[in-house]
């Protein structure tokens, strides 16, 4: 595997992240990113970053520095093409390795959750297996899969998580029925303009096995959702 300059001093940077929301000792010492070289770097480092840190790889700073001087500024480099090769392809099979271990017991953690869920008072399950709260019913039409429909929203883990919310973005959210995860897809017919309910959503009516940011893979969530408005019947409009 050939590593080109960019990728090497964006994983620099970004191992010289932390996991914590305060600046890091070597982000505090940059007094601007003026100049495109500096800008350029930043940006590429905080790409790959939180690239790395969503796949919780690991990196020695100082070893990675001597690795990227050797290769900057001599012609001596302790592993060669092939044994590099050989190092990230051990790291990539222990990447998918773990995200299927971590995929496996976020299932059984989702199953688990709504199996007990399914049993609290005013909770129902439609035959697909999607649960919802009524929090407060509406008045108005119901939506049809073809529709479009405007709604307030808040997502979140079965933890208490806060993974998406359009009320924090200040403004309701527009979509077609036919272009959303199924929960919602099934969720949204089953209300009346006006009201609002609270989903318990299945991995497999979500986003299965795929990571997306804040979701980790097999995720159960839960969305309360106000249905503002039935904005147009669209069928043409496809995902």
């Amino acid at each position: 595997m050939k590593y080109s300059l960019i990728i090497l001093v964006t994983i620099f940077f970004s191992a010289c992240e932390n996991n914590s929301k305060q600046l890091s000792p070597r982000t505090k010492s940059i007094s601007s990113l003026d100049t495109f070289k500096d800008s350029t770097s930043y940006a590429l480092g905080a790409d790959l970053g939180e690239n790395l840190k969503r796949q919780n790889v690991e990196v020695d700073y100082d070893i990675f520095l001597a690795g990227l001087t050797d290769a900057l500024e001599t012609d001596v480099v302790k592993l060669d093409h092939q044994k590099r090769r050989q190092v990230m392809s051990a790291l990539q099979k222990s990447i998918r390795e773990r995200g299927k271990k971590e995929g496996e017991n976020n299932l059984k953690v989702a199953e688990d959750f709504l199996d007990e869920n399914k049993s609290k008072p005013n909770v129902k399950v439609t035959p697909s297996g999607l649960q919802y709260l009524v929090m407060s019913e509406g008045s108005g039409a119901s939506p049809i899969k073809t529709d479009r429909v405007k709604v307030h929203y808040v997502g979140t883990l079965i933890d208490g998580s806060e993974f998406d919310s359009s009320i924090k973005r200040g403004e309701p959210t527009v979509f077609g029925l036919n272009q959303v995860i199924r929960g919602w897809t099934e969720g949204l017919q089953l209300m009346k303009i006006g009201a609002k309910y609270k989903f318990f959503i299945h991995p497999r009516m979500a986003y299965g096995s795929r990571n997306k940011p804040g979701i980790p893979a097999n995720s159960a969530l839960i969305f309360e959702v106000d249905l503002i408005d039935i904005v147009d019947s669209n069928p043409s409009t496809k995902k």
